[in-house]
């Protein structure tokens, strides 16, 4: 009969343990003594003595685990109980993302951005400006190769998104695209699987003159994301590659995928 006991006891620890967890202490007093006349109205064969271990075991043993839960101290824990007063539970607050995901947000007459190379040859890049998807998977607007979208640098205006297939494509597509620029037009550059087999020296040399350092050395299967302008006249420090290596690979065939963010200033109107 005592084994039986201690196995109900066990059981109904547990049901408090739960009760406070969800309900609060209120809703467990009112749960205590219903378990309370419970365990009052056993049988009439359970000796008297058992009915109060049980009761002292369950009161006992659901009181250290709320203390330990709840991290407060005896007494003020029996006045919570009995003033009926909620416990405030310290909840650790959520960084705050703010526009494309950054941890912080950009300073005035800036654009906030996010981007992401493919991951392999299953994952499409994403690009994100201002908060607004431009190039995603989702959206169903990537491509193999380079993705492409170029924003007026004055107004933050989208200009014109494309997706270049370096492994299979014409090379002179993305020399008719890139040629014509505008001064001041700003060019996000994400990649998928293979960005660099197909191009050129002139190709790269205008990668360089928009503010790359990567471009020259872009190689098969790299992974690479840059922010670049039309008239820089720095070398960009929105930039990264990951070389394709097979010793350091995170995919088979392929490097991991990189992320970058950060805020583009805009640029001022060309006086007239």
């Amino acid at each position: 009969f005592a084994e039986k006991i201690l196995t109900s006891v066990h059981h109904e620890v547990c049901r408090s343990v739960h009760v406070i967890f969800y309900h609060g202490l209120n809703k467990f007093l009112v749960f205590f003594l219903t378990l309370t006349l419970k365990y009052y109205f056993l049988p009439l064969y359970s000796p008297v003595a058992m009915r109060a271990v049980a009761l002292i075991l369950i009161l006992g043993f659901t009181w250290l685990l709320a203390n330990s839960m709840l991290g407060g101290d005896g007494n003020s824990l029996i006045r919570t109980l009995f003033s009926g007063k909620a416990i405030l539970y310290d909840i650790e607050p959520r960084p705050r993302k703010y526009k494309c995901g950054l941890s912080a947000p950009c300073p005035p007459k800036h654009l906030a951005f996010r981007l992401t190379s493919g991951a392999a040859n299953v994952i499409g890049p994403k690009i994100c400006l201002e908060d607004k998807i431009l190039v995603s998977s989702a959206k169903n607007n990537v491509g193999r190769g380079l993705n492409i979208a170029l924003i007026n640098g004055v107004t933050g205006d989208v200009l014109e998104i494309r997706a270049f297939d370096m492994w299979a494509g014409e090379v002179a597509e993305l020399l008719k695209f890139l040629r014509p620029l505008h001064e001041g037009t700003l060019v996000f550059v994400a990649s998928f699987d293979d960005p660099a087999t197909k191009l050129n020296d002139e190709v790269r040399r205008l990668f360089e003159e928009l503010g790359s350092t990567a471009a020259k050395e872009l190689s098969f299967r790299d992974s690479w994301v840059f922010v670049g302008a039309k008239g820089i006249e720095n070398k960009s420090p929105f930039e990264q590659r990951m070389k394709n290596s097979k010793s350091n690979n995170k995919y088979e065939g392929w490097p991991e995928s990189l992320e970058m963010d950060g805020c583009i200033p805009l640029r001022a109107p060309l006086e007239t």
